[in-house]
């Protein structure tokens, strides 16, 4: 029904060993009021393919006496829904009401009277006035996932109007007023229970609901839930687990996410909080995958450069290396040593890499000559942005510390190698992580539907752990990235 329009945002979930979350969702008011727009059509699909219930009863009917009838196979044929609203209820979940709506239906009717008459045909019905007030529960069931329930329910059914046909519908037809009492006040009885079921059998669907969501060949990223959601009186807030795991491996780092609260925002339909623990739990798989390696050879340098990674070049710089290997091509093998971690500052992101560089002699034969070993302690700055619906950033160089690790070729100066590794950095290093997202978010396949590039807004926050009180300093506070997301396509 309508919930899967935006309840797929509450889907996201299994068990969890941290409280904290690494990503936060709030879908506002606006946000609700879209789901309740698409989901009013979904409602409106949905009546028609209810089967409601078999009833009969007994109505007293003059001169007749008393009169049995049963209603069966009853059909909708058309339902409108005019009047609608979805509203916020705190603590519980939300409220759904519908007014002025109407039903038509047929079906086969049955009569009995006077003992010995029986008679039977079909019969057409409308119904008019229909206004249903229902509240929806929304927490989290003993595996994690959403669950749904009819918290409070309530009907009225302005009129119903019977037709009868076939038969001695005629004489039927005269006394339809008794007919029409019985059968609105039988309707109004069926509708909450009816409400009931449909509300209950997005249960087993909210159960298949998927919580993992592969990223690429080595990592797949966790958006579960880590509590129920919040309900409050302008939005809901969902926690989300947010982290990455190797495909198949589920390792927990060797960290934990801080608390951090979303900024006291409600403007735009969506806000997405993302705290480092998330992109730090990728680093943390891709280090696992052995991935965040780069093998550096001179036909990755651009022509123009001077500087080429060879013996020669080198050898300007280590003397000892052109004579003990003259003429010869070069590798770098860059490889991670410790998980990069990465912070968020006003309006960029830092990460701090340790890595060993190992260089190594090309011989004629491609065989591989170790020629020194660095440790490489490197600090960058990443602009983040939105791009086809994946997050990813654009890294610069803020500074590199040498430091020499192991030489087979004698002891050297490592200051000398800097603008070798500067050359490195700048042309090879840098332009491959800038082509790799970190990041991808589905928002379409929440929605249903076209988001737009410039529906989004990237912010930075300092979240402070006492709600709502937000500031730009580091003391106490834990950054997030925050995406505002504004509208969707065709609202």
């Amino acid at each position: 029904m309508f919930l899967c329009c935006w309840l797929g945002l509450v889907a996201l979930i299994p068990t969890t060993l941290s409280t904290n979350p690494g990503v936060k969702v709030r879908l506002t008011e606006k946000g609700i009021e879209y789901g309740r727009q698409l989901g009013m059509a979904v409602i409106q699909q949905k009546l028609r393919s209810i089967k409601i219930p078999d009833f009969s009863g007994t109505e007293t009917v003059s001169p007749i006496g008393k009169v049995q009838y049963s209603l069966s196979n009853m059909h909708i044929v058309n339902v409108g829904l005019p009047k609608s609203s979805v509203d916020l209820v705190p603590g519980t979940g939300v409220t759904l009401s519908i007014g002025d709506a109407f039903i038509s239906l047929n079906g086969n009717w049955r009569v009995k009277y006077l003992r010995i008459i029986k008679d039977s045909g079909s019969f057409d019905l409308n119904v008019n006035g229909l206004s249903i007030a229902t509240t929806i529960s929304i927490k989290s069931d003993e595996t994690g996932r959403p669950a749904v329930s009819t918290a409070s329910c309530s009907a009225t059914v302005g009129s119903a109007k019977v037709k009868f046909h076939g038969g001695a519908s005629w004489l039927y037809n005269l006394f339809t007023t008794f007919i029409d009492k019985a059968l609105r006040n039988a309707l109004q009885k069926q509708i909450c229970p009816l409400v009931a079921d449909a509300v209950s059998d997005l249960n087993p669907q909210l159960k298949t609901l998927n919580v993992l969501a592969k990223v690429d060949k080595y990592a797949e990223i966790e958006y579960s839930m880590v509590s129920s959601p919040t309900v409050l009186k302008s939005s809901i807030d969902l926690s989300l687990k947010g982290e990455f795991y190797n495909i198949g491996k589920h390792q927990e780092p060797p960290f934990s996410p801080a608390a951090f609260y979303l900024p006291p925002q409600n403007n735009n339909m969506l806000y997405i909080g993302m705290s480092a623990f998330t992109v730090n739990s990728a680093a943390f798989v891709y280090n696992n995958a052995g991935v965040l390696s780069l093998s550096v050879t001179d036909d990755m340098i651009p022509k123009s450069s001077p500087i080429r990674l060879n013996t020669k070049t080198f050898g300007a710089f280590i003397p000892q290396i052109a004579k003990q290997f003259p003429g010869l091509m070069m590798k770098l093998l860059m490889k991670m040593e410790k998980i990069p971690t990465l912070t968020f500052e006003p309006n960029n992101a830092t990460v701090q890499a340790t890595t060993t560089v190992t260089a190594f002699a090309i011989q004629t034969n491609s065989t591989l000559s170790p020629l020194f070993v660095l440790n490489l302690e490197a600090s960058v700055s990443a602009r983040m942005f939105v791009s086809e619906m994946k997050l990813a950033a654009a890294v610069t160089l803020n500074k590199m510390d040498l430091t020499l690790a192991k030489s087979y070729v004698g002891d050297f100066q490592v200051s000398a190698l800097n603008s070798i590794l500067q050359v490195v950095f700048k042309w090879v290093v840098i332009p491959t992580v800038n082509g790799e997202f970190i990041l991808t978010l589905n928002f379409k396949e929440v929605f249903f539907t076209k988001i737009s590039k410039k529906d989004f807004h990237l912010h930075f926050h300092s979240s402070s752990k006492v709600p709502g009180n937000i500031r730009q300093t580091t003391g106490g506070t834990s950054r997030i990235i925050v995406f505002n997301y504004i509208c969707l396509d065709n609202y």
